[in-house]
């Protein structure tokens, strides 16, 4: 039985010995979960104030309504936690968010170099990098799902009279009984899934736009627009998987500028269902003893806001996506020429 190649090397013309990757190989899904994981930590921690005012407008905090629906209510409603807890309030749950974006970005990323490798081993398309980014987005989430409702529920906390704990709220969780939600057996580790439905529909609009949106932008960059936007010097002396010269990468502002926008259009298009998902994910903090499912809440957002009420906070939304997923695929580029794997 053979063994599988982890690395290849060749000698070009200048007699310079050049190595690339087997994409199926362990030395690859490492190096390529480490760009991942990287990726998505410095991204998160660059949008975390945003994220937790987010989160208070979309769960309906009673505290910050007053503050929803303008584009100056997020630096209100930022101003107004600064003021009662200072920039740890700001940062309120970002250690939960790093716990799970670690493992969450890196499982991302590996997915979808593993399902693209799968899908086009010889050519890439914009269609199978929508398959690809859908489905590695239902495998991350369903791999780190209880880590993103505890740090959803961290967030949503605005008490200063008590210092909120992650055994405390953990054991909170675990005791709920809304969640066994008219089952004859209740299994307590099922409160950690509130909302997996809707964030599984959503991931798939998200991530999927996402990496298609991407690709798209990129080429577009890379064929039409090379002289301005590329930077073939950072491709100098690297092989992709298959062995050939890597396609030219592109200038920081234009990496940035593509992956803003492909944030911006995913966002918009999974919105609605990230504002379910939020509701049904803190439901348990307002009343543990109530289940609320997916078509309740949809009613109850209907009913309460109308059509508006499914895209509350999409403005501060913006401000948050739109840098995270430019800095998110940057970064996770740059880590992959810094570790010599395409």
């Amino acid at each position: 039985m053979s063994t599988p190649v982890h690395s290849i090397q060749e000698v070009d013309a200048l007699g310079t010995k050049r190595r690339y990757h087997n994409k199926q190989s362990l030395c690859y899904i490492i190096r390529s979960g480490v760009a991942g994981g990287v990726a998505g930590c410095v991204a998160k921690t660059v949008i975390a104030p945003l994220d937790r005012v987010k989160i208070l407008f979309q769960a309906s905090n009673p505290h910050f309504q007053k503050y929803a629906g303008t584009w100056s209510g997020a630096f209100q409603a930022s101003k107004e936690i600064y003021t009662i807890n200072g920039v740890r309030g700001l940062f309120q749950g970002n250690s939960a968010t790093l716990l799970r974006i670690l493992p969450y970005a890196a499982i991302k990323f590996v997915a979808f170099e593993q399902i693209r490798h799968v899908l086009m081993p010889n050519e890439d398309t914009a269609f199978r990098h929508l398959i690809s980014g859908s489905l590695a987005g239902i495998t991350s989430v369903l791999c780190t799902y209880p880590l993103e409702l505890i740090r959803v529920r961290l967030a949503f906390e605005v008490r200063n009279d008590s210092r909120v704990r992650y055994v405390t709220l953990f054991k909170q969780i675990y005791h709920e009984s809304a969640a066994s939600h008219r089952k004859l057996i209740h299994f307590p580790i099922m409160n950690f899934y509130r909302g997996l439905n809707p964030t599984i529909i959503g991931m798939i609009p998200y991530a999927g736009v996402s990496f298609f949106t991407h690709y798209l932008l990129t080429e577009f960059c890379r064929t039409e627009l090379a002289d301005s936007t590329t930077k073939p010097s950072l491709a100098a002396g690297k092989l992709d998987s298959r062995g050939q010269n890597i396609k030219s990468p592109l200038k920081t502002w234009a990496e940035l500028t593509v992956g803003g926008l492909s944030g911006a259009i995913a966002q918009t298009v999974s919105y609605p269902l990230e504002v379910i998902r939020r509701r049904m994910q803190v439901y348990g903090a307002v009343d543990p003893t109530t289940y609320v499912g997916l078509l309740q809440t949809i009613r109850t957002i209907w009913v309460t806001n109308g059509f508006k009420g499914f895209f509350v906070g999409l403005s501060i939304g913006y401000l948050k996506v739109t840098p995270m997923v430019a800095v998110s695929f940057t970064v996770y580029h740059r880590m992959k020429l810094l570790l010599n794997i395409d």
